[in-house]
């Protein structure tokens, strides 16, 4: 069977407790229509980007599952009809990702992947100094040959 992995943002107002009892039921949807929950996760309530029906925060969950096509469609068709779910993200993968999601994992978990980035420039490093106005080639010298704006025309 094909493996999917889902993300959905329930309400803010609702519980923990509700929360996780969101992701119970629809792997209860999943497992009737033939589909098996291999592993969910709930991350917590985490502000968002946006306002989503003047909700600025939500409950958000992750399912990874292995179930056919007709399965997932019933469980994205339920979580749109749901009240308390806000948004819902599916996407088909070839093979799940082995231990926590991204999510989950501490913050120096996470930066240890991501390397050396010290030549990249910017706040931490060495400052240009700008070229002066006469001194820019593309401007044509120190332009004292032109009037300025405010100068009147002869």
């Amino acid at each position: 069977m094909p493996l999917y992995e889902h993300v959905f943002i329930a309400r803010q107002d609702l519980s923990n407790a509700q929360a996780e009892g969101l992701i119970e039921h629809f792997s209860t949807v999943l497992a009737d229509n033939g589909g098996k929950v291999v592993e969910n996760e709930y991350w917590g309530v985490k502000t968002m980007a946006y306002k989503i029906n003047k909700n600025r925060k939500g409950h958000y969950a992750f399912l990874k599952s292995d179930a056919p096509a007709a399965a997932v469609q019933e469980m994205e068709r339920l979580m749109r009809l749901h009240d308390d779910v806000m948004r819902v993200l599916t996407i088909k993968v070839d093979k799940h990702a082995e231990g926590v999601s991204v999510q989950m994992q501490k913050r120096e978990e996470r930066d240890g992947d991501r390397g050396d980035r010290g030549d990249r420039g910017g706040f931490g490093g060495e400052r240009r100094e700008r070229p002066s106005f006469g001194d820019r080639p593309d401007r044509g010298g120190d332009r004292g040959d032109r009037p300025s704006f405010g100068a009147p025309r002869r």
